[in-house]
């Protein structure tokens, strides 16, 4: 029982009468506002307006949401929510899926693409630092929550949540492996964008780069994650399932970005205005010799 290092922080961050703010809720809104600046970052940078990123910011975070909600009621306790389908709008409760964020989202895109006539895979690339942004923030909000632990084990860094189960297990802070594997996947497409010349780099290699780094890890992670909506006798958990197709995904988008022409070197805003310049004619200086010197004999 004494094993383990004891974690019982109280999950309410601030309290304003009877509204209460939790860490978790800072976190989601704190990775709303980054996910949104990295976003409208990557669409100005392509040429894209700020007004567009922001036409579909809001649309983006209803699919969020939504997403997270209907994916947490279908894919972990559907026959709970199947059975009462108006205890789905029940968001106070509880019970999100990133998985099912990530589907909301990708709806959006598509729409998006088809109303915009734009590259679908151009998009996924562009959101792929606020997808890595996600993936960190809401995973130390788990932790703080004392939410979504590990499974029982014996390591020197095992945590007992009390808030959890009173502290009963000492359990892996599998929220915290979660958060260093989004956070690592975040400065991987950073790097990975730099070095592949920002706008230069082809189209598809940030979708796919996000696809074979986090869900991998993500696979592997929940072996050491408790069991959620399928029992021990499964061979892969939830999370592994859904897992495996973005995975497929992310493959498929490195391949669409190695077989992708070089793109040209973008051209210097300067440049531009220099080129748009109309060109004044230059002056002959010869002639207005010419007549001066008429003038002169002329006198």
């Amino acid at each position: 029982m004494n094993h383990g290092i004891v974690f019982d922080l109280d999950p309410i961050f601030i309290h304003f009468g009877s509204v209460r703010i939790t860490y978790y809720g800072v976190l989601f809104a704190s990775m709303l506002l980054v996910g949104f600046l990295f976003w409208r970052h990557q669409l100005v940078r392509g040429g894209y307006s700020a007004d567009l990123a922001e036409k579909y910011t809001v649309w983006g975070i209803i699919g969020f949401i939504a997403g997270c909600r209907l994916g947490h009621c279908l894919f972990y306790e559907s026959d709970k929510y199947l059975s009462n389908p108006l205890s789905i709008l029940k968001f106070w409760e509880g019970g999100l899926a990133s998985h099912g964020g990530g589907i909301g989202v990708l709806t959006v895109l598509i729409i998006m693409a088809y109303k915009e006539r734009i590259n679908l895979i151009e998009l996924i690339d562009r959101i792929s630092l606020t997808f890595a942004t996600g993936a960190t923030f809401v995973r130390l909000g788990n932790f703080l929550n004392s939410e979504i632990v590990g499974r029982a084990t014996d390591v020197p860094w095992a945590v007992r949540f009390m808030r959890y189960d009173h502290g009963a297990v000492a359990r892996h802070p599998s929220q915290l492996y979660e958060f260093g594997l989004g956070l690592f996947c975040l400065c991987a497409l950073l790097l990975a964008d730099r070095w592949a010349g920002k706008e230069r780099r082809p189209v598809g290699l940030m979708a796919g780069l996000f696809g074979v780094i986090y869900f991998p890890g993500r696979f592997f992670l929940e072996y050491v994650k408790e069991y959620q909506a399928l029992d021990t006798t499964s061979t892969f958990t939830m999370g592994q399932y859904l897992s495996i197709p973005f995975f497929i995904l992310g493959v498929i988008f490195l391949i669409y970005a190695k077989n992708q022409p070089p793109k040209p070197a973008p051209v210097p805003a300067e440049a531009v205005i220099k080129d748009d310049k109309p060109k004044q004619p230059r002056k002959n200086k010869t002639k207005k010799k010419k007549k001066r010197s008429k003038k002169k004999k002329a006198n």
